[in-house]
């Protein structure tokens, strides 16, 4: 079933008034007919609705009833994402969203290619949180991780004592395996995952990064792209803490 995020201010009296984008697309895209089912999330819940009417600039809906399907897991899950070339970030922030990701930081790295001071950066950030929604839409988040302006990775590492355990997936790291430390850590709420761009992590970074009280991992015997690293310690996490599988 079709879903959208509203704001609580869009509801009133059991009533939702959707606007912009979204009342565009329901009437001039999919072509919807009054009495149409949807589902409507503010975050906190969701509800099954109905179209029930269709106007000039907007579209109401009626709130039918509330859902109690639990579809946000309770494990915590941010990635700090070392910036990749190209449209790799479209992808990463596709499938992190579908899996259950729950924030996305882009970070600069040394060996980052893409740089903060872009004047293209702000138009990709923009892109990126339309893709977060778009994807959060379509694997029945009741939120939309939100993908954040981009930091250092001098910055970046300042947040990992805000964590109950931050991973750092390396390719020099053959001794202790991601599964292992969240066997350890399995009281674990709050988690954030490092990952490198394309290069990987500097040492020196690698060394900052521990320094603050991170993890270094392996994922397994082979070296994994940078747009596929982090879905895997992503779906490796909330396999074993939380709730995939």
């Amino acid at each position: 079933m079709r879903r959208l995020f509203i704001k609580d201010e869009d509801i009133k009296d059991g009533i939702v008034r959707i606007y912009g984008d979204d009342a565009h697309h329901i009437k001039d895209v999919l072509r919807l007919k009054i009495g149409t089912d949807l589902v409507v999330s503010n975050g906190v819940k969701q509800y099954n609705a109905s179209i029930l009417s269709i106007e000039s600039t907007s579209v109401l809906l009626k709130i039918v009833d509330e859902l109690h399907q639990v579809v946000e897991s309770s494990i915590n899950v941010t990635l700090f994402q070392g910036l990749p070339k190209s449209d790799k970030m479209d992808l990463i922030v596709q499938k992190c969203t579908e899996i259950g990701i729950k924030k996305i930081v882009p970070v600069e790295t040394e060996y980052s290619i893409i740089k903060i001071k872009e004047k293209s950066i702000g138009n990709k950030i923009n892109r990126w949180n339309k893709i977060s929604q778009e994807a959060s839409k379509q694997s029945g988040r009741l939120i939309v991780p939100e993908v954040l302006e981009p930091i250092s990775f001098n910055i970046a590492v300042n947040y990992i004592h805000e964590f109950d355990l931050c991973v750092m997936p390396y390719e020099r790291e053959t001794n202790v395996r991601l599964k292992d430390v969240l066997k350890e850590n399995n009281g674990a709420k709050n988690i954030c995952i490092f990952i490198g761009p394309e290069g990987g992590f500097s040492p020196s970074e690698v060394t900052m990064a521990t320094k603050n009280g991170a993890v270094t991992v392996t994922l397994g015997p082979r070296i994994l792209r940078t747009e596929t690293a982090g879905i895997v310690a992503g779906s490796i996490i909330l396999y074993e803490l939380g709730d995939l599988g």
